[in-house]
């Protein structure tokens, strides 16, 4: 069996007081909002009126806690996969704005089309399409659900829509809590549906 349509969903908002860039590191977990935002991208999910048979998330405290909606309203263990992680990123732990402003730092960004500063886009498209790929052909006869982040996703709809990686990460089109619809006809993935659930929360923090 194969899937029948594969949902790439955002976390929802971090609690971040700090304001920091906080990548992988341990301890970001959803704020109160952004609890309330997983539901409606879970809500959103459901009202599709589409079986939903396999959970995948990445091994990060927020989209572990952005998957539970999902476990609640289809019953399902979230099967935890590396490929869909945040990209590793030299300024984690920093607040960017503070960052770029110190010239040591301007040697990470001299070549953003790779990006100097993290994983190479081109990295992260392979990693992606490679989870998407086993999770479609393994999953029973329903849509898959990979709760994910900002940059994997949107490097994922341009790798998909066969646009330049590269890009400027303030205009990705990846909102928090976000659902992004891809279907796959033999060995082509093409988007389908992108939706923004809940528009209003705080986008801070994302790499």
């Amino acid at each position: 069996m194969t899937a029948s349509r594969l949902h790439l969903v955002r976390h929802g908002e971090v609690h971040n007081p700090g304001r920091v860039l906080y990548g992988r590191l341990p301890g970001y977990g959803l704020s109160e909002a952004g609890r309330r935002m997983t539901w409606a991208a879970a809500e959103h999910v459901r009202d599709f009126d589409r079986p939903v048979t396999s959970l995948i998330a990445s091994p990060l405290q927020r989209t572990q806690e952005s998957a539970e909606p999902f476990t609640e309203i289809f019953g399902l263990t979230p099967v935890l996969d590396e490929r869909v992680i945040e990209p590793a990123n030299v300024f984690e732990g920093t607040r960017m704005r503070r960052s770029l402003m110190d010239p040591r730092n301007w040697w990470h960004l001299r070549r953003p089309s790779v990006p100097s500063w993290g994983e190479p886009y081109s990295s992260i498209a392979e990693r992606m399409l490679s989870a998407m790929d086993e999770a479609w052909h393994a999953a029973p006869d329903g849509d898959v659900v990979v709760v994910s982040h900002q940059a994997p996703i949107w490097i994922t709809h341009l790798r998909v829509a066969g646009l330049p990686l590269r890009h400027d990460p303030r205009t990705r089109r990846c909102a928090l809590s976000s659902v992004t619809s891809f279907e796959r006809v033999g060995d082509v993935w093409r988007e389908v549906d992108y939706a923004e659930p809940a528009a209003g929360g705080i986008d801070l923090g994302a790499v």
